[in-house]
């Protein structure tokens, strides 16, 4: 259940209540595909950054170690260690992006895996079988990706077999929640595609809001388009989302990106991007980006960002996080990428108090920008 505390203008503050807990939103979900944060973060670890949501991968847990396995052993959050919500991606993207693809019908995908070239058929029931398996709090339908630009008319005819492998989708979700599964309060989101045709999202949007589905997120954005075309879809297709049901924009992505989506209603996030930059040594401070393979780091005795309360900025320099990347110690990665979700998970919560106390867009006007900027 979404319960509305308060807006400015079109951006929502709200909570979403899970059986795993309450999402106070806007919230960042923090992606661990492999049911592990890339830079060695753990259930601990998440909770001292201010995490609220893991975000899990339904082909990558499907693979390795399957998910039969996870199921056997009572489902992610055992699996893992996290209490908290967890949501798991359909495995519809990864599918597309990562897969040597032998072939798309109504039926599904038949697909090579990335790891050993295993041939595997997944359709609209295999993932909710495995979603259910994995015992997430929220599985996402499965889906159809399209890169963009492309051409209108597979736009249009993907989004229609996204729309059938909606209807599926719920079908054999209900039918699983009704039997012995790790989560039978599992909740359904479906996703909204079009490219970046406005009348054929909204006309997609409009059919899959009459499902009554537990969420609704965009998708197949961010993949290839300019961030103004990502605007004007949001723009065209929010009306036209249940205003009763969180909203999430998948795979977004920069602290700009972030403010402008909040303005136009999207209470869900998620992106590999602070932690794949963590592992590089690009690190977000309230001044903007640093990267800490400079040379001028060197010496520098300072905390990545000095009005910063992350365990890494409260305890190490930005001369000893260097140090551990140039040396390529584990402890590198792991330091860098707690820094930058807290500083994402920290963004959000001001966000959150920023629509509280009515003053969303002059902190969007003031911090956007500068956040997202390299130094």
């Amino acid at each position: 259940m979404l319960t509305i505390k308060s807006t400015c203008g079109r951006a929502r503050r709200a909570a979403f209540s899970t059986v795993h807990g309450t999402i106070e939103t806007p919230a960042f979900m923090n992606v661990g595909t492999a049911a592990a944060i890339k830079g060695g973060l753990d259930a601990f670890d998440l909770e001292a950054i201010g995490c609220q949501v893991l975000l899990c991968n339904t082909y990558h847990l499907h693979l390795r170690p399957s998910d039969e396995v996870v199921r056997a052993l009572n489902g992610l959050h055992a699996f893992c260690g996290w209490n908290g919500p967890i949501l798991t991606d359909s495995g519809g993207f990864q599918v597309f992006s990562l897969a040597k693809i032998r072939g798309i019908r109504e039926e599904g995908v038949t697909f090579q895996s990335h790891i050993d070239g295993a041939r595997i058929f997944m359709g609209p029931e295999e993932s909710m079988r495995i979603q259910a398996n994995l015992g997430s709090t929220i599985a996402m339908a499965f889906d159809e990706c399209v890169e963009n630009p492309a051409p209108r008319a597979y736009v249009e005819a993907s989004a229609g077999r996204t729309y059938r492998w909606l209807l599926r989708c719920k079908e054999e979700h209900e039918r699983l929640m009704a039997g012995d599964c790790p989560n039978p309060k599992q909740l359904l989101f479906g996703i909204n595609q079009g490219g970046t045709y406005d009348d054929l999202r909204v006309g997609h949007m409009q059919q899959i809001a009459a499902l009554d589905l537990d969420g609704y997120a965009i998708g197949g954005l961010a993949v290839g388009e300019k961030a103004e075309e990502m605007y004007r879809i949001i723009d065209a297709v929010e009306p036209y989302m249940p205003q009763d049901k969180p909203r999430y924009l998948m795979g977004v992505g920069t602290p700009e990106n972030i403010f402008e989506a909040v303005a136009l209603g999207v209470d869900l996030f998620d992106c590999v991007l602070p932690a794949r930059n963590a592992r590089h040594g690009h690190l977000f401070t309230k001044r903007g980006i640093i990267n800490l393979n400079n040379q001028k780091y060197e010496r520098d005795d300072r905390p990545v960002d000095e009005t910063c309360v992350c365990p890494t900025c409260k305890t190490h320099s930005r001369a000893y996080l260097r140090h551990l990347l140039k040396a390529k110690e584990v402890l590198g990665l792991r330091l860098c990428v707690a820094h930058n979700l807290h500083f994402y998970n920290q963004m959000l919560a001001e966000i959150r108090a920023s629509l509280e106390n009515g003053t969303f867009f002059e902190f969007k006007e003031a911090c956007a920008k500068t956040y997202s900027e390299r130094i």
